[in-house]
């Protein structure tokens, strides 16, 4: 959901990955009294070619549950997970299984088979199991947010910010980027009594929607339409929508405002562009009474401070993904050097310039975007630092905070990119008292680093 970067052809992002975490052969030992029913539920998908292990970490009381998904099903079914949240904030992941490329996995298979069959145990001595649990009913004084895409790299953020801030959080995601009939939308809704609604869900790589176009608008959208029509359908009136200023194009002039005309190039901007147009449609119609705001954010960096969760890598991924993936796969030596895309843009040292805003700041806007929504109102804001940085400048910081010197190859431009993008933030800044905090480009991407360096394959290795 970023502002297009000059990507690297191996970069490391993830629209699927949760948290922190992996099997523990000494979590059995713990009593099952730790585990209880709180503010948090996940709801995944099942696949019929990916064997998933989605595990479930809590670190206080040393409780893993693993939940596996028969990969033989014909049928994707969803899972609804309590975790305990009331001592601290945990740390989840999940880990994909292959058994043609990975058979020695046997192990890991029967201790989550041993864990799952625990924890459906522990799960029925637990007070209100089979019955109303409090994700089913709306409090005084307790907000519930649906969080779509909160697998991923953006929205697993904001879900553990959201968690820290005390609001009750229900996850959302298919874990295969975008696949309509993976998550039974209306079911979901049906069952909890939500608040407010966080979606992030999207697939969101300018290059691959240069190649995958209808994909793009496909997914988008509907994944849009079908958020829409389930809030309306059981009356949940506040959207907190992720946005991007690639629904901006390139335009004559920065920084870029609110008030830009809207001029996407490239099928993943002007698809955003599509579902923005569909949420401002639907808020107008009559009864909609929606508390609408649309977060139009730039090029995201960094991972949590506390290291709990960072930027995953995907193979499949890679080629289209983060610069900054890509710089810590040089700087790890996954890959040879990183790959620069375009020197001859009209800017100072020839390559693109773009606003890198940290993820702890762009997680900070949302939910100050959903303290200040309002029933009948549409709030529409840039989410940047105020300050375009180079390609070379960002690659320079890297090198600082991996302290690698990275082989660096300059290659031709990527399609769809554009040569400067930087946003005004006085809207946001006003308006919703939001500022930028985590604007020194090296520290963020050291922040990264440190995760990225305990976490070489992503979640589930530390």
């Amino acid at each position: 959901m970023s502002c297009p970067s000059n990507d690297a052809s191996r970069s490391a992002t993830s629209a699927s990955a949760a948290a922190i975490g992996a099997p523990d052969p000494k979590a059995v030992s713990h009593s099952p009294a730790h585990l209880a029913w709180s503010n948090m539920d996940i709801i995944v998908a099942n696949h019929e070619i990916e064997r998933l292990i989605f595990w479930l970490e809590n670190r206080v009381d040393g409780w893993r549950v693993g939940v596996l998904p028969s990969a033989a099903s014909k049928e994707q079914n969803s899972y609804m997970i309590p975790l305990n949240r009331r001592a601290s904030l945990p740390r989840a992941g999940m880990e994909y299984f292959d058994a043609r490329r990975k058979p020695h996995n046997v192990g890991k298979i029967i201790a989550a088979l041993v864990l799952t069959t625990l924890c459906i145990f522990v799960l029925k001595q637990s007070p209100g199991f089979g019955g109303n649990s409090v994700f089913s009913r709306h409090e005084p004084g307790v907000t519930h947010v649906l969080v779509t895409g909160g697998a991923g790299y953006i929205g697993s953020h904001a879900s553990l910010r959201l968690l820290k801030d005390n609001y009750r959080v229900t996850i959302v995601d298919n874990l295969s980027r975008g696949n309509r009939g993976a998550v039974k939308v209306n079911k979901i809704f049906a069952e909890n009594a939500f608040d407010a609604v966080m979606h992030f869900a999207a697939v969101a790589y300018v290059g691959e929607s240069t190649l995958e176009p209808l994909r793009y608008y496909h997914n988008i959208t509907s994944n849009t339409l079908l958020i829409l029509e389930a809030m309306a359908s059981h009356g949940v009136k506040t959207l907190i929508y992720s946005s991007t200023c690639a629904t901006y194009g390139e335009p004559e002039k920065m920084p870029i405002t609110e008030a830009t005309p809207q001029f996407p190039i490239n099928p993943y901007g002007k698809a955003k562009k599509m579902a923005e147009d569909i949420i401002l449609d639907f808020s107008k119609s009559k009864g909609a009474n929606m508390a609408v705001m649309i977060l139009r954010y730039f090029n995201v960096i960094g991972s949590d401070p506390e290291g709990r969760l960072g930027e995953a890598p995907r193979p499949e991924l890679r080629e289209h993904g983060r610069i900054s993936g890509a710089c810590f796969d040089a700087a790890l030596g996954v890959i040879p050097g990183l790959k620069v895309k375009g020197t001859d843009y009209p800017t100072a040292d020839g390559t693109c310039i773009r606003d890198y805003i940290d993820v702890t700041d762009l997680v900070d806007a949302h939910v100050k975007a959903l303290n200040k929504a309002e029933p009948r109102k549409v709030g529409i804001y840039n989410v940047g630092t105020g300050r375009g940085r180079s390609v070379n400048e960002f690659v320079d910081a890297c090198k600082k905070a991996t302290g690698v010197d990275i082989k660096i190859e300059y290659l031709s431009r990527r399609p769809g990119d554009y040569a400067e993008v930087y946003s005004d933030p006085t809207k946001i800044n006003k308006e919703l008292n939001w500022t930028a905090q985590y604007t020194d480009l090296k520290e963020s991407l050291s922040v990264a680093w440190r995760w990225q360096k305990s976490h070489p394959r992503g979640y589930g290795t530390n």
